[in-house]
């Protein structure tokens, strides 16, 4: 049961991706949105700060399964390839629940937040229980990222936005109730805020893929090229976990950064809203990877990508070179004339990221759906590598804040990652009509 290999337009291609670009939109807007009530419990700062530190911790341990919705997408293709990607996705998600686990012990917990990032006690001890009602977070997110990959490789990209529509819904209605009305601690309220909408999505994910699955378990077709063997399996996607955790890297690294420049203080201040902003525009970008593996990385996909890419990078463009700058940075984000001023300048660098995040979705679909997943590992590792020596070269050779290094550094990492795959793509031409 696979989609029809029908002629494709730019219109049908955008209508694919909104329901994914929405999808990646309202989850960009899920932080903010459940730190926003935290801020308005007592004790605010403090259940900011261990809120904060428990979800950096949860999206680190869960970087490994962020890939499954990918590989879902491309290996789910008949009965024994659904059964085989499952277990795996099932181990998968074992073994990241159990470096949750570890993670909640008390001395392992107690070094990494007070060891080794140096949080002060009290702040440490909310965080750790906020981190123990987390510890089934990552593998709800494993689970249904699976389900909904095999509902994007069916066209049924509608489904995956409803899915968090349903996260959203549930996550604001317990948030509000153990915030508002059990008066919960604001760190753990935002931790099972979190908890209960991956929850109630993962169920509705595989609800709503009750009839794709039936279809698939009950055909007795093989497809060809179909990945059976669990080694073989592991060969495809390891390279894909590590591309999830190397990409996890890459804000901390920039953090680091930034502190090495001039005017640390204020750098490290406006960069959460520099990226905070930057991913609202080029959230559609990151949903692009699956469009190009469910429509088979077709050319007509790729012209779309830099149309889609190119608005995106015009509307940025369109704040950042406008008095709506003053608009996003005072009056919406809440920063000084002093602090804005600090922001304005990375925005204007990172203007074409949004468009090379679109293109890089594109050509990592590419190599997924060859089963070359080294070559997109490879990218990523030349991203790193990129932007850590971008980082010191402008940092030490040119006076500059830190919060323009770190744009020109990321700025650098992306381009050398694209450029990567662009000539792995000349090298190595699709043998298959595209």
């Amino acid at each position: 049961m696979t989609p029809s290999r029908s002629p494709l337009s730019t219109r049908t291609v955008i209508l694919f991706w909104l329901p994914l670009a929405a999808t990646w939109f309202m989850m960009a807007l899920e932080g903010p949105y459940i730190a926003a009530i935290v801020a308005r419990m007592p004790e605010a700062a403090r259940g900011l700060a261990a809120f904060g530190v428990a979800l950096s911790m949860a999206w680190l341990i869960e970087s490994p399964i962020i890939m499954l919705l990918s590989a879902s997408a491309a290996l789910v293709r008949d009965r024994a390839s659904y059964f085989a990607l499952r277990r795996f996705a099932n181990i998968l998600n074992a073994v990241v629940t159990l470096n949750m686990v570890i993670l909640v012990i008390p001395p392992v917990f107690t070094f990494v937040a007070e060891g080794l990032i140096g949080l002060p006690h009290d702040i440490a001890r909310d965080a750790h229980i906020a981190s123990a009602a987390m510890i089934f977070w990552p593998p709800a997110i494993g689970y249904r990222r699976f389900y909904q990959g095999i509902l994007v490789r069916h066209h049924l990209t509608r489904l995956v936005a409803y899915g968090t529509i349903v996260r959203l819904v549930s996550m604001s209605v317990v948030a509000a109730l153990l915030a508002f009305v059990f008066h919960v601690p604001g760190a753990l309220a935002g931790a099972l805020a979190l908890l209960s909408g991956v929850l109630c999505e993962a169920v509705a994910s595989r609800w709503m893929a009750r009839h794709i699955v039936h279809a698939i378990v009950s055909s007795d077709t093989v497809a060809e090229g179909t990945l059976l063997g669990q080694r073989q399996i592991a060969r495809f996607y390891f390279p894909l976990a590590l591309t999830s955790m190397l990409s996890m890297a890459l804000g901390p690294l920039v953090t680091f950064g930034l502190g090495r420049g001039q005017f640390p203080i204020e750098s490290l201040a406006v960069w959460p809203v520099v990226s905070s902003m930057l991913f609202l525009f080029r959230s559609g970008g990151v949903a692009f990877q699956e469009v190009g593996i469910a429509l088979e990385a077709r050319r007509e996909v790729g012209r779309t990508s830099i149309l889609l890419g190119s608005l995106a990078s015009l509307l940025l463009a369109l704040v950042a070179f406008t008095p709506l700058e003053i608009v996003w940075f005072e009056r919406l984000s809440g920063l000084t004339r002093e602090l804005a001023d600090f922001a304005i300048w990375p925005v204007r660098i990172l203007v074409i990221f949004p468009v090379l995040d679109y293109i890089i979705s594109f050509q990592r679909a590419r190599w997924i759906l060859d089963h070359r997943t080294r070559i997109v590992s490879m990218a990523t590792a030349i991203e790193a590598a990129t932007l850590a020596a971008a980082l010191m070269i402008v940092l030490s050779a040119f006076t500059l804040t830190g919060a323009i290094g770190g744009a020109l550094a990321m700025l650098a990492g992306r381009l050398a990652s694209s450029t990567y795959l662009y000539v792995c793509a000349k090298r190595h031409p699709r043998t298959q009509p595209a």
